[in-house]
């Protein structure tokens, strides 16, 4: 089950950073990261987001977490990330699909470490395109992903 999770309450931010900080550990491994800065973000910035917050629960836990920011022209996808305990079990397949049911945009926008196989895979089978690649100040190469829809 999917639904909007309220970042403003503590408790509900501390759930969704623990969250992050599983899967972006794992991400920081893939990307042979020693500086990663998603693993630096602190509460505050959860509890205090303007971005939207969603999150799938299996048996009552957060299995994963999609956050958003939607305007007239785009949706972003500023992260997606899941559980390590529930990897490969189609949550982020479920997230995505969450995504493109509800938010009405013509273009959708993500980024990602080059090297993070698993959401490169997941974003090229919803039909991504690359659009950009280039290196961070921490050491990181990214790539910018863009899915248009043509109405």
């Amino acid at each position: 089950m999917i639904e909007r999770l309220h970042n403003k309450n503590l408790r509900v931010s501390e759930k969704i950073r623990s969250v992050f900080q599983l899967s972006y550990k794992i991400e920081a491994e893939l990307l042979k990261a020693v500086d990663f800065p998603p693993l630096k973000r602190p509460l505050e910035s959860y509890v205090n987001s303007e971005t939207a917050f969603f999150g799938y629960l299996k048996n009552e836990e957060l299995a994963g977490v999609v956050e958003i920011t939607h305007n007239n022209t785009f949706t972003h996808i500023n992260s997606l990330v899941v559980a390590p305990r529930f990897f490969r079990q189609g949550v982020a397949r479920k997230l995505m699909e969450f995504v493109f049911n509800n938010y009405d945009s013509d273009l959708f926008v993500v980024e990602t470490g080059l090297d993070n196989g698993p959401a490169t895979a997941l974003y090229k089978k919803f039909d991504f395109k690359e659009v950009k690649q280039w290196d961070t100040d921490h050491g990181v190469r990214k790539i910018k992903f863009e899915r248009r829809i043509n109405n």
